[in-house]
């Protein structure tokens, strides 16, 4: 019986590109599930009391991803929550790994027309700053989709609304959960 199946019990981590609805429908998969919520990004900026734009600016990539490993590294060692991760945290290994080990990880996906709208809504994105961010997107799909296929889940949202998108992850959660008999 699917209502039998625990999909709570774990972390459950949210991937994909910026602007798939990974904090958006996390808030709302998390109030579904009676579960907490946390977006990495805003723990990243409380921590380093800063933007996520500015630690961009001021450190660089890699500094950021360095401090984005240690706060989701935190997060995951807690109980079970839903998190919505920064779109490139899933890109690197040790992340991967710890989130691979410590929590259910979900791919969210949309298609690309609706992902360039939703992503261009604010100025916020520091990897969209001063170029095509059509351009930016596709390139960054072709090199994280392998990566984000890696994810335990993979759910293709639309463009309806996040209800559906929810129902969609908790569908694909209890299948995946099914499937692996965990």
């Amino acid at each position: 019986m699917a209502d039998a199946i625990d999909i709570t019990r774990r972390t459950i981590a949210l991937v994909g590109l910026m602007g798939v609805g990974k904090s958006s429908v996390g808030r709302r998969l998390a109030t579904s599930l009676k579960m907490p919520f946390v977006d990495a990004d805003a723990e990243i900026e409380a921590a380093a009391d800063r933007s996520v734009s500015e630690i961009f600016a001021d450190m660089g990539e890699a500094e950021f991803r360095a401090g984005e490993q240690r706060v989701i590294r935190r997060l995951v060692d807690g109980p079970p929550k839903v998190l919505a991760t920064g779109g490139g945290a899933f890109m690197n290994d040790g992340t991967r790994e710890l989130l691979k080990a410590k929590a259910v990880t979900v791919w969210l996906q949309v298609d690309l027309d609706v992902l360039l709208e939703r992503a261009t809504r604010r100025d916020t994105r520091p990897l969209l700053r001063g170029d095509d961010p059509r351009a930016v997107l596709e390139r960054l799909a072709q090199a994280r989709y392998p990566i984000y296929a890696q994810a335990d889940v993979h759910v293709m949202t639309g463009e309806g609304g996040h209800r559906d998108a929810v129902n969609a992850v908790i569908d694909a959660l209890r299948h995946h959960y099914r499937e692996a008999d965990l």
